[in-house]
């Protein structure tokens, strides 16, 4: 099983809120430096995985991406591929995001899981394993940014 952190791609979901508010945000602390990786990445990593075999039943391996990245980072990696370099993070309350999220994207369950994931992470329930050569994937958020910008280009 692979267990890969944030997706980059996630951050396609971002370009409406930056493009139209000036602003990037969810409910994850901005300043948690995180791991976060390229899917292309994760398909790399299964691929090999199962070409090799070299593993027996049920084994996790985490995915931690090339490096851990800070939402605060992230936010302004991409804000300068998109031409946008003081673009800031915000980190949103439960209640904001519940009144963002429910009823037009998500029910009200799915919302509090969401929040609840993020609460844990915040408060240091959920942590990355430690990064080796095995974890670490090559895609970096900055060569991953181009991508992002080329989306918010089109919008």
């Amino acid at each position: 099983m692979l267990r890969p952190g944030y997706f980059f791609e996630n951050f396609f979901g971002s370009l409406p809120l930056i493009k139209y508010q000036g602003i990037n945000g969810g409910p994850f602390q901005g300043d948690i430096p995180a791991p976060m990786i390229a899917s292309q990445d994760i398909g790399d990593a299964a691929a090999e995985a199962l070409i090799a075999r070299d593993w027996k039943g049920v084994v996790v391996r985490e995915l931690l991406g090339s490096r851990f990245y800070t939402l605060a980072e992230a936010t302004s990696i991409i804000g300068r591929a998109i031409g946008k370099p003081d673009l800031a993070y915000v980190q949103f309350s439960a209640s904001d995001i519940m009144a963002a999220l429910v009823p037009h994207m998500m029910s009200a369950d799915v919302a509090r899981l969401s929040i609840e994931l993020a609460e844990a992470y915040n408060n240091g329930v959920i942590r990355p394993g430690e990064r080796t050569a095995i974890n670490t994937t090559p895609t970096t958020l900055e060569a991953f940014a181009e991508v992002l910008a080329g989306a918010y280009a089109q919008m």
